[in-house]
């Protein structure tokens, strides 16, 4: 997994099945074991928006931003054909695949969810929320969460390090997303046959 893209969303609400829409985006690319590049923009998301407490995002900042559909279009060409992975991961999908079944675009293949394989690497943390593994593992601060850059970059810099472990752990030459998706939809427990699995198959 050479490169590939961790995106994070922030939103009106909690799904878009409830009509909630996206509000800001973020996407870093990462190659070679660093952020390479980033993308970043509030939307206006075309309904009135009442959670400022936890973002900081007010219905001010986000009613002369671009409309979702636009700043979607540039989010979709800036990811383009590379893997995605998010943090909760079930959360920012849903909003992506939303977006794109409204623009007609074909599904990507499954999101890595950092979440979920930190569940898998670090069963001891205190709990698996962004910015606990963030200071758990002593990864570096980005700025205020719950603002999609600040959590984009430090899922990417945890990604990093869940690769970097596993690649320690089991003396992986690399890892790859099959592998990630793999360990992440694993029971709990089952990391070292998974892996074994996995290698076995020649992945």
């Amino acid at each position: 997994m050479s490169s590939y893209a961790v995106l994070d969303f922030e939103t009106t609400g909690l799904s878009p099945s409830y009509g909630a829409r996206p509000t800001e985006i973020a996407v870093v690319i990462v190659s070679g074991g660093k952020i390479i590049d980033r993308y970043q923009s509030l939307m206006n998301p075309g309904l009135p928006y009442e959670i400022q407490t936890l973002t900081g995002i007010s219905n001010a900042m986000v009613r002369g931003a671009p409309s979702v559909e636009s700043v979607m279009r540039k989010a979709m060409e800036f990811v383009g054909p590379q893997f995605i992975a998010a943090h909760n991961a079930a959360f920012d999908s849903k909003f992506w695949d939303s977006e794109l079944r409204g623009m007609q675009r074909p599904r990507r293949p499954a999101f890595a969810c950092s979440m979920l394989l930190a569940r898998r690497l670090f069963p001891d943390a205190p709990n698996h929320k962004l910015g606990t593994l963030v200071r758990t593992l002593h990864l570096p601060a980005t700025g205020r969460s719950h603002r999609a850059l600040a959590d984009a970059e430090a899922t990417a810099y945890l990604l990093l390090h869940i690769q970097q472990e596993l690649r320690r752990r089991f003396g992986l030459a690399a890892v790859s997303h099959e592998l990630l998706i793999a360990i992440q939809t694993a029971d709990r427990g089952q990391l070292d046959a998974c892996v074994q699995r996995h290698r076995g198959a020649g992945k």
